[in-house]
């Protein structure tokens, strides 16, 4: 916990109880939380937690680069705590979402878009696991 406090104030965040809860249920994670889905985790954690709180620190972790919104899904923004970059993968059978390795997908550029100067990029893969298929 102490690590989880330095960590908030060396990115100029005051370490409420609230932002902690919402801290350790974001940062931690790996499965990209939608805001609601952080909100019944944190109120686990510390029930005095309410919505607005949650999503004001959402919004304030956002501001700080700490995580960004995704839209992954269909008119949800989930949240992703990897900094790097990096691509997705969506199984459409579960709707579990996999951090992809940015060295692991290629892109080639179409000639189409040579007179521009590409700043960023992400691969959105969606499939579903073969029948046969080992689960990892």
């Amino acid at each position: 916990m102490h690590d989880l406090i330095m960590f908030l104030r060396e990115n100029g965040i005051q370490a409420t109880p609230q932002r902690l809860a919402v801290a350790t249920v974001v940062l931690g994670s790996r499965t990209h939380p939608t805001a609601d889905n952080v909100w019944q985790k944190v109120r686990k954690i510390c029930p005095t937690a309410s919505r607005a709180t949650v999503y004001n620190t959402l919004n304030l972790f956002i501001e700080k680069k700490l995580v960004k919104p995704q839209f992954l899904r269909e008119g949800t923004v989930v949240f992703d705590s990897l900094a790097g970059p990096h691509h997705h993968f969506i199984d459409e059978a579960t709707g579990r979402i996999y951090d992809v390795p940015w060295d692991a997908v290629k892109v080639r550029l179409d000639e189409s878009l040579e007179a521009f100067d590409i700043h960023a990029y992400q691969v959105v893969m969606r499939g579903r696991r073969r029948r046969n298929a080992p689960k990892n």
